[in-house]
């Protein structure tokens, strides 16, 4: 039965409302620095089990737990030397990594999909850090969205896709970094790229003295790794210098089009209006066609959420 959803904004009042509603089991929409992600209490099941039911999402796809400090991280993982550089240089920020779980680590097993092993994130976002705080505990959080759909960096991409499925969206404007987290995890104590996102490959390998490696074989370890994911409504054709008939052209740099990620090319200001631009070509119907985009830096990350608007959908 769809269910009344509050529209709240980062106010006090906001906040504590928002908070409470997380330690009743609600599912509430939260924004961060990212995108807007679907909170719940990761140590209640049923919680959890609701956002799976809210998004549509597969069951085998984990889920990522945000916390509010760095230290939280240690009373559920199995940390390293690598994972302690990583998270003092980009935490609170875009980063998630993904450690082995102790045994009496107290979370859902829903939020790991059976796995051994939880993504963990700090956000930057004051107002995520914030209701985190409030809450007081760990909140599982994939992006606030129907699964597979294109991800949400306002209040209202939350509302368009989840309202009367979800108790609440804490509203506080549009998220600046646009793509979702960079998730790092470890074969051994060697980091693997499992997700680009947004902190770039080249910030890792400066830190650490060494390119992480890419991972080995197809099973799912982490979020966002779905073949098929973010996609619009209308199929997306890449490496686009001009619109077909009946496509929306999506720009980038000289390559213009209906709406244009960044006129002057720069990476970082595509990657936070990509999904807003998606939104807006997906509701004047039809297909997109995408300019081409460096395969560098905050690319990287670009082109993988791309790759994944296009693939074949199941």
């Amino acid at each position: 039965m769809p269910q009344q959803t509050l529209h709240l904004h980062a106010t006090d009042t906001g906040l504590d409302r928002a908070a409470q509603l997380l330690k009743d089991g609600a599912l509430v929409a939260l924004p961060t620095e990212t995108v807007y992600g679907l909170g719940a209490d990761a140590r209640n099941g049923t919680a959890v089990a609701a956002i799976y039911t809210a998004k549509g999402r597969p069951s085998f796809n984990p889920l990522i737990v945000h916390l509010a400090a760095p230290d939280d991280a240690k009373k559920y993982v199995v940390w390293n030397a690598s994972a302690q550089a990583l998270a003092r240089a980009f935490w609170p920020g875009p980063l998630t990594l993904v450690l082995p779980l102790f045994s009496d680590h107290g979370l859902s097993s829903l939020v790991t999909a059976g796995l051994p092993t939880v993504a963990l994130r700090v956000p930057a976002h004051p107002t995520a850090h914030r209701l985190l705080t409030a809450f007081g505990g760990p909140v599982a959080a994939p992006s606030a969205n129907p699964s597979g759909q294109i991800s949400p960096t306002t209040a209202g991409h939350v509302l368009e896709g989840l309202s009367g499925r979800i108790a609440a969206v804490l509203d506080d404007g549009p998220c600046t970094v646009g793509v979702e987290s960079t998730i790092i995890g470890f074969d051994g104590s060697t980091p693997v790229l499992l997700r680009e996102g947004g902190i770039t490959c080249e910030q890792i390998t400066d830190l650490l003295g060494q390119a992480p490696a890419a991972p080995q074989g197809s099973n799912i370890t982490a979020p966002g790794q779905l073949a098929s994911h973010y996609a619009p409504r209308g199929n997306v054709r890449l490496n686009a210098q001009a619109p077909h008939e009946g496509e929306h052209m999506l720009g980038f740099g000289a390559v213009d089009g209906v709406l244009n990620l960044s006129p002057d090319g720069d990476l970082a200001e595509a990657a936070a209006n990509l999904f807003e631009y998606f939104h807006r070509l997906d509701a004047l119907g039809g297909a997109i066609a995408v300019a081409p985009i460096p395969q560098m830096g905050l690319g990287r990350a670009i082109n993988d959420r791309l790759a994944r608007a296009a693939a074949p959908r199941g």
